[in-house]
């Protein structure tokens, strides 16, 4: 078994990044090489900007690089507490920038040419339990309704043709999607380079100051200038930028791929071959690989950690998941076990905009894949001074208290959802 994300391990390297000392002044300097400064790179050098991107390790490292390969449209949570929270028609436009991101992201795929196995396969919300579907269908009828009619019920009846596994039922969203994460990072990356934006590897950002009406920004491989600064760094902000690290909650999640499964496995476990969530609050998620492989994952442990040995405790509760869900694989070989930092808001909804000098995007609470993309692009159309198109311009984002980095509470956070899971 690897202890290395599939994504990382079966995509080609990034050969486009910028090598020598960092130096020079640009109009916007992006920290982070994921899909969203990754995107936010393309668009504004496509626009003729000088664009630099400031990677601590290399492109697709972080959450970009370590998910669940999903690529699902509308919202994580229900769409009525949404409503109930932000209002109907911010509720709405939230959805409705999920539904973009994934047109968007076929959109670039197609442009420049990404070989990333991209698909629209519709995913299922699965209901675990019977009273989550009756949650599952009071929801369904609110998006069906009122934003989304490429949605579906499917009753427990409907699911054999789908998972092979008992579920309660599921709501279908059919405009969900999926792809090669590491592809397609490096595919986007490749992209902006090709368009002029100067991409630095293992530049890990020590040091910002802000004078003169400039931005510096400082490395162990040397120091640029910039005009305008953006933070797309999600759960691996660096402490230089403290305003963030008191909002977001890094979170470890953790996944595990199988060996490839033969067809007859295939046909007895993912038929219907589309991304799946579960309905527990500590649920699952899983998908077939493109080379058939089940990918599966979820919130293992609620640690602050990912590495090795982290990664490793994790991928044995996974295991048992897997096994409780699909008994038929309960003895399938594991090829690949990895985790990564999920950066979770409070409330779970993301957050972009301009604040303490810099313009950032962030808090997708492992909805990123999706996000993230478009919304790098919309914060850079607003550097450019175009329309801002910013679905959650103005959402309050308070501080957490107490918390300056390292959330100390996630074990008591974890305790609280075991219970939930237990008796609802």
């Amino acid at each position: 078994m690897k202890l290395k994300s599939y994504w990382h391990d079966t995509a080609s390297a990034f050969v486009g990044a910028a090598q020598g000392p960092v130096e020079g002044h640009y109009d916007v300097a992006i920290i982070g090489g994921g899909f969203t400064g990754l995107a936010a790179a393309r668009h504004l050098a496509k626009a003729g900007a000088r664009v630099v991107v400031l990677e601590a390790e290399r492109i697709g490292w972080g959450a970009s690089g370590r998910n669940g390969g999903h690529l699902n449209n509308g919202l994580a949570h229900s769409f009525i507490a949404a409503k109930a929270e932000l209002g109907k028609e911010s509720a709405i436009a939230l959805y409705r920038a999920f539904d973009d991101s994934i047109d968007t992201i076929e959109a670039i795929i197609a442009e420049e040419g990404i070989d990333c196995n991209f698909r629209r396969a519709g995913k299922l919300k699965l209901a675990s339990k019977p009273q989550h579907f009756d949650a599952i269908a009071r929801n369904f009828e609110a998006i069906h309704n009122e934003v989304d009619p490429d949605t579906a019920l499917l009753t427990a009846t409907d699911l054999k043709d789908e998972v092979g596994s008992p579920f309660h039922g599921a709501m279908l969203s059919k405009k969900s999607a999926m792809m090669h994460m590491g592809r397609y990072v490096v595919g986007l990356a490749t992209a902006a380079a090709r368009h002029g934006a100067t991409i630095f590897e293992k530049a890990a950002v020590t040091a910002h100051r802000k004078g003169n009406g400039r931005h510096s920004l400082a490395t162990a491989r040397g120091t640029v200038t910039a005009d305008h600064v953006l933070v797309a760094t999600g759960a691996y902000t660096p402490s230089v930028f403290g305003y963030f690290r008191r909002r977001i909650i890094s979170v470890g999640s953790f996944i595990i791929a199988t060996r490839p499964l033969t067809e007859a496995e295939i046909a007895a476990t993912m038929p219907g071959n589309r991304t799946c969530v579960t309905s527990m609050n500590i649920g699952n998620y899983f998908r077939l690989a493109p080379d058939n492989r089940l990918i599966f994952g979820g919130r293992a442990r609620f640690s602050t950690t990912s590495d090795q040995r982290s990664d490793a405790k994790s991928g044995e509760i996974l295991r048992a998941s897997l096994a409780q869900i699909f008994p038929q694989l309960a003895k399938v070989e594991i090829d690949y076990c990895w985790g990564g930092l999920v950066d979770m808001t409070k409330d779970r909804y993301p957050r972009a905009g301009y604040v303490d000098g810099v313009w950032y995007a962030m808090g997708y609470s492992g909805h990123g894949a999706q996000l993230s993309t478009h919304l790098g692009m919309i914060i850079a159309d607003a550097i450019l001074g175009k329309t801002d198109r910013n679905p959650v311009k103005g959402l309050d984002w308070p501080a957490v208290p107490g918390h300056f980095g390292k959330p100390w509470f996630l074990p008591l956070v974890g305790l609280y959802y075991k219970t939930l899971d237990r008796f609802q």
